[in-house]
């Protein structure tokens, strides 16, 4: 694949990412609302081993709900992109 290519395919992302995260559902996730719904949502409330680097999608110090989201969906699709690419530059088969 062409560096081009990847440089358009991550700036696409990004894109998407900006421009659709903030209309993210803030109701429960499936396992979440199970848990709501038969009384023990409570039990599993603990306190983390780690803390999130950003807690409930929202990057510290921007106010905006939906701006603060947006750049958190920026730095999400920017850690996998690394992640990935950082994995497949490993794993390739050298010539």
């Amino acid at each position: 694949m062409k560096r081009r290519d990847i440089i358009i395919g991550l700036f696409a992302a990004i894109l998407l990412a900006f421009a659709v995260s903030p209309f993210a559902s803030g109701l429960p996730d499936g396992l979440e609302r199970v848990a709501e719904d038969l009384g023990f949502i409570e039990k599993g409330e603990v306190k983390p081993a780690v803390s999130a680097p950003l807690p409930d999608y929202m990057l510290p110090g921007i106010k905006n709900e939906g701006l603060a989201t947006a750049f958190s969906g920026i730095a999400g699709t920017l850690l996998v992109f690394a992640s990935g690419y950082g994995i497949a530059k490993l794993l390739r088969k050298t010539k």
